[in-house]
């Protein structure tokens, strides 16, 4: 039961990191383009492991 909850947890706060570091880099798309690139690790692999991929 626990497990399932620790579980769920989990995967919510990687969706959160998911949705931060995609704002963000949107806003650095937009004012600092060259430095985009920068968050693209951050916001795939939150997305991947949000899917439960990883």
């Amino acid at each position: 039961m626990s497990s399932d909850s620790k579980e769920t947890k989990s995967t919510l706060l990687d969706w959160v990191l998911f949705l931060v570091t995609t704002v963000v880099m949107v806003y650095m798309i937009l004012i600092l383009n060259p430095w985009f690139w920068v968050l693209l690790p951050f916001s795939t692999t939150y997305l991947v492991k949000a899917l439960g991929a990883m």
